[in-house]
């Protein structure tokens, strides 16, 4: 089989890996060695099911003795097999970017023979990129659960960042779905690379530090740092009965204790038949969509879970996303003055960004913010209206400030493009041009009104204190009991899928 076949086969079969985000790590050229890369790089095309991708996202093999039943490449199932020797896909990586066809490499693995040598062939993929053609560009390498540490640790220091499957939320599922993994193997790789991470960034911190007077000799050969970029995860939605608020609180337990840079979500798409699967055809990109957007509250609009969603009502509303569904819910807080409020109630504003927040507070500092200016500085006004006040002038006016009212504003449908997956999709419940409906002219209410026959919540307790989800243990209980919040990124605008 040529290399042409071999690329066609692994290519496709890699798409169900996501893969869409920035690099996450600056690391300018030097000369003699080829590439660069940039931490706003990496996304600006798209694959043939939609996703947005400048990398070589390929498999090394799609061989694999397992018998994942959501997998396409399980053992059990008749397709085309093939395999890269390390050499072979080395070259047709850096035959790529000389083209500029690709800024990186992406890498799994279907599991040949064991994990440990599926994880040197790997391994001795990335040493021919890295020390043979000397390549600075971007690789993104899937850590296989069962590895030696050994191994992990020789992967990490070749890579830039690295990622281990959870596959599904919750060790239930992973027993039922894939018997032949279990949670302990998928959680060691990923505490080791965390670990491994901190280790290496305070080792580089006191090289760094001067604390003598003489000369300090350089090493032969310079240590590459250990996933500068950090490591991600990846699980599948709507394959398994887990609701919203067990994978959210997951994916906030993931980011406390593990660190992680993104936890991604891939709604199950049906490759296989299998009993144990569930029957329907639907591909839940929808829920998906929320999910995304509720993971970003939690990593940079400094929500908790809680807040989003409760155990009462385990499911994210489909027509309104969980930042104005929050808002509709506390309406007791609104509306909020932008001349005055704090830069965390900003935050809280539906229409209101990280970036829209920040030029808020700057912009305030020199004049009154009105309508005029609220629009020139990017801020989605025709949301945020409902819920502020421009000088003490209330620009929700004619809208009933309730929590009905309020929806019925703000509800829609999500719209989520043309392209990939979403290409066949029709709107549900679409009227046609003879049919009419009745809706009843609802009561207005003023902000005033509404705090005169509405009490204020009361404030819960947060559920991960009380438990956690059944992938830790106790260790990782005693960890999130205390007041520590998931850790911020810096916003990169422009890289995120």
């Amino acid at each position: 089989m040529d290399i042409a076949d071999k690329l066609e086969i692994l290519a496709d079969a890699a798409k169900y890996d996501v893969a869409c985000t920035s690099s996450g790590i600056d690391r300018d050229a030097q000369k003699g060695k080829l590439g660069n890369t940039l931490a706003a790089g990496i996304c600006h095309s798209f694959s043939a099911d939609g996703r947005c991708i400048t990398l070589l996202k390929v498999l090394m093999t799609n061989v694999c003795v397992y018998d994942c039943a959501y997998c396409v490449n399980r053992c059990s199932n008749e397709i085309a097999r093939a395999a890269f020797k390390p050499r072979e896909l080395a070259d047709l990586t850096i035959g790529f970017y000389r083209r500029n066809y690709v800024e990186g490499l992406f890498l799994s693995s279907g599991v040949i023979k064991s994990p440990d040598y599926t994880t040197e062939l790997m391994i001795e993929t990335l040493e021919i990129l890295r020390f043979e053609h000397a390549f600075r560009g971007y690789i993104h390498a899937k850590a296989v659960p069962g590895t030696s540490p050994e191994l992990v640790d020789q992967l990490g220091h070749l890579a830039d960042r690295m990622s281990v499957n959870m596959e599904l939320p919750s060790q239930k599922s992973l027993q039922l779905l894939a018997p032949e993994k279990n949670k302990q193997n998928i959680l060691a790789p990923m505490k080791q690379i965390k670990e491994n991470i901190a280790e290496d960034k305070d080792t580089r911190a006191i090289m760094r530090k001067c604390t003598t007077y003489m000369a300090e000799s350089k090493p032969k050969k310079k240590t590459r740092a250990f996933v500068p970029a950090g490591q991600s995860t990846q699980m599948i939605i709507g394959a398994t009965p887990e609701s919203d608020y067990h994978i959210l609180n997951l994916s906030a337990s993931l980011y406390r204790t593990l660190s992680l840079k993104r936890v991604f979500f891939s709604a199950y798409l049906p490759v296989n038949d299998d009993r144990r699967l569930p029957s329907a055809d639907a591909i839940e990109l929808n829920r998906e969509h929320r999910l995304y957007q509720a993971d970003w509250l939690l990593r940079f609009y400094r929500f908790d879970v809680n807040e989003i969603i409760d155990e009462e009502h385990p499911f994210l509303d489909p027509m309104l996303d969980p930042k104005a569904n929050w808002a509709i819910n506390n309406l007791d807080r609104f509306p909020v003055e932008v001349n005055t409020a704090s830069y965390e109630m900003l935050l809280r504003v539906p229409g209101i960004g990280v970036r829209g927040a920040k030029s808020i507070m700057r912009a305030r500092k020199r004049s009154t913010l009105r309508e005029p200016e609220l629009r020139k500085l990017g801020i989605a006004y025709k949301r945020a209206r409902y819920f502020i006040t421009c000088n003490g002038s209330y620009g929700g006016t004619g809208a009933d400030f309730s929590r009905e009212g309020l929806r019925a504003q703000l509800a829609a449908p999500i719209k989520g493009g043309s392209h990939g997956r979403r290409a066949d999709k029709a709107i549900p419940g679409q009227l046609s041009l003879f049919e009419q409906t009745e809706v009843p002219k609802p009561k207005i209410m003023r902000p005033q009104e509404y705090r005169t026959l509405h009490e204020p919540p009361a404030v819960t307790n947060d559920p991960l204190a009380a438990s956690l989800p059944e992938w830790f243990g106790a260790s990782a209980s005693a960890q999130l009991r205390g007041p520590a919040r998931p850790s911020r990124e810096k916003v990169l605008i422009g890289t995120h899928a």
